[in-house]
């Protein structure tokens, strides 16, 4: 189950990270810090995946994003589920702006999780002086 949970994360994040098609240097560092918040994971394995993540972003980024979200459903609960809501907002505001881009795929994201839009409301307050809609 966890290497499920540690998949589908990692292919959440880099979707995230990807969707204003520009993977900055603050949203690879976001991703590490994510994955190292994993139990068990070091940090030679948070840098592979990030890596592997690197170099199959536009594929990982843009097919399995309904794969990750469906075996999140199943085998996650709604407080994880909610967890890695948070975790891809703050992916999402690492570079500083949260784009349209990002927005609509969060929001798509929050509904494939079976998560509802006050929930994606709530994890996002806090970012809401990054959103590029009010500036």
């Amino acid at each position: 189950m966890t290497v499920q949970v540690v998949t589908a994360l990692t292919g959440l994040l880099g979707a995230v990270a990807y969707a204003d098609r520009d993977y900055s240097p603050a949203e690879e560092q976001r991703l590490l810090a994510e994955l190292m918040r994993i139990q068990g994971m070091t940090s030679a394995g948070a840098h592979a995946i990030a890596a592997a993540l690197r170099k199959n972003l536009l594929t990982v980024s843009s097919l399995g994003i309904p794969h990750y979200c469906r075996a999140l459903r199943e085998i996650g609960d709604r407080d994880l589920r909610l967890e890695i809501l948070e975790a891809l907002l703050d992916l999402a505001a690492a570079d500083g702006v949260v784009d349209v881009a990002e927005v609509n795929l969060l929001r798509q994201v929050t509904s494939s999780l079976g998560l509802t839009q006050d929930d994606y409301n709530d994890v996002q307050a806090p970012h809401r002086d990054k959103l590029a809609l009010l500036r």
